[in-house]
């Protein structure tokens, strides 16, 4: 919950957006899917950048350059220079150029991202053990393989810092949800016991990343993921909009634990241009938004109503988060009120 009485309230008269002076957006889930732009989302970023509101592409995944994000970012109809994008692989390259001697040579376990990102810091990237590298840097590549994971081992369990890009366990694809980096880690972590330092979301080093290099006063983490948009948020103490166009559903965010608990929840990020409705607490202890009404009766919530299905989701949230207090709901208890959304 939000402070006050209402739950995704703006805090100035109007849209969403309104609100904010910067969008820290992430891009798998949000803004893309693979080679594919989500539906609506190019038209609604056009908008929010004619209203002023800085655009910044802040994405876990380390294997691409700014340069080639930002490239897909413009053959998707989404106009983006390089400085608009924040990757994990440039808040590892800080992160390590500020706990090693300047021009060490790292280790990388990845791809070109992290190699340039390393390089911009005045580090030294190499690829085997014998160069006796300071640090290891692990992010995802498709072309990661099992020597270059044991010239990372071999040099972990000589002494050089490993930090991971990211600690995702997933990334989604247009095929589906595939392994990422938080799960390829797990080797170098398992032959090794050590475990990496992780630069990427929800971790601060790349909020921080962001901070510096958009100089956002008002920021709005933008995501589809409980565990590292807004789990990062949450952390960051800034405001977060969940939309659902990527791994989370609406059963996950109705079960969330307080720190994985959004400001704002849209289908998509048309959202960000639609007039806030305000939910808000009934006299008798439910909590309504738009035609909805939620409550708990006899340890399962109720969900009644009609209208946008999203509002709907905010109310029932508002219930859920409300008798959840600092725990999460059972989904047994929530489940059966998520049908009548798909009315």
């Amino acid at each position: 919950m939000t402070g006050g009485d209402t739950f995704g309230t703006a805090r100035s008269t109007g849209v969403l957006v309104d609100a904010y002076d910067t969008l820290l957006l992430d891009l798998d889930g949000v803004v893309y899917l693979g080679r594919h732009a989500v539906p609506g989302a190019p038209e609604a970023l056009a908008k929010a950048r004619n209203l002023g509101v800085r655009l910044a592409f802040v994405t876990n995944n380390a294997s691409r350059t700014p340069g080639a994000i930002a490239q897909h970012l413009n053959h998707l109809g989404i106009p983006a220079a390089p400085e608009d994008v924040v990757t994990s692989a440039q808040a590892a390259a800080r992160l390590v150029a500020e706990h090693v001697p300047a021009g060490s040579a790292v280790l990388v376990v990845g791809g070109m991202g992290l190699r340039m990102a390393l390089r911009e810091h005045g580090l030294r990237p190499v690829t085997t053990a014998l160069d006796a590298p300071a640090a290891v840097v692990q992010g995802i590549s498709a072309d990661l393989s099992y020597g270059l994971l044991s010239e990372g081992a071999l040099a972990v369990r000589r002494g050089a810092w490993f930090v991971a890009a990211n600690g995702d366990t997933t990334m989604p694809t247009g095929r589906g949800e595939l392994p990422g980096n938080g799960s390829m880690s797990r080797v170098i972590a398992t032959a090794t016991g050590v475990e990496p330092v992780v630069a990427g979301k929800p971790e601060p080093p790349l909020h921080r990343e962001s901070m510096i290099r958009t100089g956002a006063e008002r920021p709005l983490i933008v995501g589809d993921r409980l565990d590292t948009d807004i789990e990062g948020a949450t952390r960051a103490g800034v405001d977060s909009l969940l939309v659902l166009t990527g791994v989370t559903g609406p059963l996950d965010v109705l079960t969330a634990a307080p720190h994985h608990r959004p400001t704002h929840i849209a289908a998509d990020l048309s959202g960000l241009h639609a007039p806030v409705v305000p939910v808000r607490q009934c006299p008798d202890g439910g909590w309504t938004c738009g035609g909805w009404t939620a409550a708990w009766r006899e340890g399962k919530l109720v969900l009644t109503g009609d209208g946008d299905p999203v509002d709907g989701l905010r109310a029932a949230c508002a219930a859920t988060w409300e008798a959840a207090g600092d725990g999460r709901a059972d989904q047994d208890a929530v489940k059966g009120a998520l049908a009548a959304l798909d009315r």
